[in-house]
């Protein structure tokens, strides 16, 4: 199976065969899946070196003459770093395009944590009108992708990781899937942390619902699973499992929920910093999320 940046790489050079105002610029990471793309399309392929600023600034620059740039690089490089210039040179100038990042939280351990971005879809929070998306697999990053692409002048952040669920959902961009129902709780699973949560929920008569988008939030699901798992009116317990900062949509489940009683549990990578680079399993373990301690912290949540 491919990874979901090589993917990435094939997607994306198709689609600069087929449409003229798509642009890619590259920070240096990853020209090596573009290099038939930047023969074929030399003057949509740009590769800036390593200026992460530049890379956003050119972004938006293509952005206000018409075209759709797509923007790549490290999590940390692409959010993080030129922050200023994702907050003016898109929102403030009131143009779109895509940003896909790759390393995520802690997806290249031995690059240290200046590699590392737990806190990227927190800061795009920040920001207003950003669609976040998060596959579980090269195959949904195909489909988030090819949404993306076609978003019209929309801001779109793709977050691709190297942990993969091991076989791919049938997601539709922007909503929620049902992956399971029960009647004991809902436990949101975004991106690559679904095949850890269903192992972890085994037996428990839980509702997993399945997020790839996650800005917006689905709401609309959200509310609806949770009448059916808890019964109308009464209260329901979430428990949302995130690749990134835990509790990074901890207040977006309340607002969906703020009419009825309900608790949400946030799980996903704590604030404290891992200074032992291990490998991603490793890190998952460390952060309380592999399926045995996710267990543990959903079971006592839920009581």
């Amino acid at each position: 199976m491919d990874t979901m940046r090589e993917r990435f790489a094939s997607v994306v050079s198709r689609l600069l065969d087929d449409d003229p105002r798509l642009a890619v610029v590259l920070a240096e990471i990853g020209k090596d899946g573009f290099t038939d793309a930047a023969r074929a399309h030399p003057d949509r392929v740009i590769n800036v070196g390593i200026r992460e600023q530049l890379l956003v600034g050119v972004g938006g620059g293509l952005a206000l003459t018409g075209m759709r740039p797509i923007l790549h690089t490290f999590a940390s490089f692409l959010v993080e770093r030129p922050f200023e210039q994702v907050k003016l040179d898109f929102g403030h100038q009131g143009v779109g395009g895509v940003l896909v990042s790759a390393a995520g939280s802690y997806d290249w351990p031995a690059g240290g944590y200046t590699h590392m971005a737990p806190g990227d879809v927190a800061l795009l929070d920040t920001l207003d009108g950003w669609t976040v998306q998060v596959p579980g697999h090269p195959d949904e990053a195909e489909t988030l992708l090819r949404d993306a692409a076609a978003a019209g002048d929309d801001s779109v952040y793709v977050r691709l990781s190297a942990h993969s669920n091991s076989a791919p959902r049938d997601i539709a961009p922007g909503r929620f899937l049902t992956v399971r129902e029960g009647r004991g709780g809902v436990v949101i699973a975004v991106g690559p942390m679904l095949d850890s949560v269903l192992r972890a929920v085994e037996g428990l008569d839980v509702t997993v619902l399945y997020a790839t988008t996650v800005r917006p939030f689905d709401e609309r699901t959200l509310r609806a699973t949770a009448g059916a798992a808890a019964g109308a009116g009464a209260a329901v317990d979430v428990v949302l499992v995130e690749p990134y900062l835990a509790g990074t949509s901890t207040a977006a489940v309340n607002d969906a929920l703020a009419d009825r009683p309900h608790r949400v549990l946030g799980l996903g990578i704590a604030r404290r910093e891992l200074r032992r680079y291990g490998t991603i399993d490793e890190h998952l373990a460390g952060q309380g999320l592999d399926p045995a301690s996710l267990r543990e912290r959903i079971s006592g949540f839920l009581g």
